[in-house]
C-alpha cells in the first residue's frame, strides 16, 4: 500500500506525551542549621527549590517558622526558586528557632540563636563600636572606604552605608583587585593580598577584616578599597564572636547598600518587605 509523503502510517505515529514537572523538594537552605553554629539575630532563612515554584502561595502556606521567643516575620520571594524569611524585628538572642517544609518529603532546621552582637561603623569617626547582648564590648579604630574609584557611575572605593548581616569568615582571606576587573600584575590598580581574621558582610567584596598595615590610618582616616579595616587586636577578637547573621550597620558614606547585595534584607522596611510575601504575615 502507498503512502502519502508526509502523512505517518499507524507503526510511526508517536502520540505526544508532556514530560512531568519534577517534584518539588528544596536543595539548600542556608544557614544550615547545624548543630554546633551560633547565627546572630539579623539572621534570615533562605531556602532555594529545584525548580521555579508556580503556586508560590500554596508553597509558602508550606513553610513553617516557630520559635521560642516568637517575633513577626514573613517570607519574601526573591527569585523563581528562593524564598527568605526575615523578622520584623529582630530575633531575641539566647533561642532555639525551627523552619519545617510540609512538602512531600518534609525537611527541617534548628537554628539556635546565640549573642545578640550588633556593631555600628562610624565611617566618619571611624570607629566600630560592638555591642554585646545591649551592652557595649569594644570600641576598635578602623579604616573605611576612600573612595575615588567611579565604576559605572558608583564610587566602587566607598563602603556602603546601611544594615549588614556577616555571612561567613575566614581566618586568612585572599584578596584581589580582579573584582575590579583588574588581573594583569603590571597593572598599578592590581594587588593580591592574604589578609586575616576576614568577615564577609556584603557579596561585593566587603569585610571586616585586619588593616595589612597602614595602621597609623585606624582610627584617623578612611583609606580602604571598600572594606572596613581594624586593629589587629580587634580584628582577632571581632572574628572571634562573630556568628552568621550578626548586624553590622555602617553609617556616613554616600554609597547605599542595595538590599539585594549579600543578606543585606534588612534594608527594605518592614511594609516593603512584607510586599514579596505571597501570603498575610503570621508570628514566628
Amino acid at each position: 500500500m502507498a503512502t502519502a509523503v508526509g502523512v505517518a502510517t499507524p507503526a510511526q505515529a508517536v502520540p505526544y506525551r508532556q514530560a512531568p514537572a519534577a517534584a518539588l523538594r528544596i536543595i539548600d537552605i542556608t544557614p544550615m542549621g547545624a548543630s554546633k553554629e551560633k547565627v546572630g539575630v539579623g539572621f534570615p532563612i533562605i531556602v532555594t527549590f529545584n525548580r521555579a515554584v508556580v503556586n508560590k502561595a500554596a508553597v509558602e502556606a508550606l513553610l513553617e517558622v516557630t520559635a521560642e521567643k516568637p517575633v513577626e516575620g514573613a517570607w519574601r520571594w526573591v527569585s523563581g526558586t528562593k524564598v527568605v524569611y526575615r523578622t520584623k524585628t529582630y530575633w531575641p538572642a539566647h533561642q532555639k528557632v525551627k523552619f519545617v517544609a510540609h512538602l512531600d518529603t518534609e525537611v527541617s532546621r534548628v537554628f539556635a540563636v546565640g549573642a545578640a552582637n550588633i556593631s555600628v561603623v562610624s565611617t566618619r569617626k571611624h570607629i566600630m563600636t560592638v555591642t554585646r547582648d545591649g551592652k557595649v564590648a569594644k570600641k576598635i579604630k578602623i579604616s573605611a572606604g576612600r573612595g575615588g574609584m567611579i565604576r559605572n557611575g558608583v564610587d566602587v572605593y566607598l563602603t556602603t552605608s546601611g544594615v549588614h548581616l556577616a555571612m561567613g569568615k575566614k581566618p586568612v582571606e585572599t584578596m584581589t583587585s580582579s573584582w575590579l576587573g583588574v588581573t594583569d600584575p603590571k597593572d598599578p590598580l592590581y594587588y593580591k593580598l592574604e589578609i586575616p581574621w576576614a568577615v564577609r558582610i556584603s557579596d561585593s567584596g566587603e569585610y571586616v577584616h585586619q588593616s595589612a598595615g597602614a595602621y597609623q590610618f585606624l582610627g584617623r582616616s578612611n583609606q580602604s578599597h571598600g572594606c572596613v579595616r581594624a586593629t589587629p587586636a580587634g580584628a582577632k577578637w571581632f572574628y572571634g564572636i562573630a556568628q552568621r547573621g550578626d548586624v553590622i550597620t555602617v553609617t556616613g558614606t554616600k554609597r547605599k547598600l542595595d538590599w539585594r547585595n549579600g543578606w543585606s534584607y534588612w534594608q527594605l522596611s518592614w511594609t516593603q518587605w512584607k510586599k514579596g510575601s505571597a501570603l498575610p504575615v503570621t508570628t514566628a
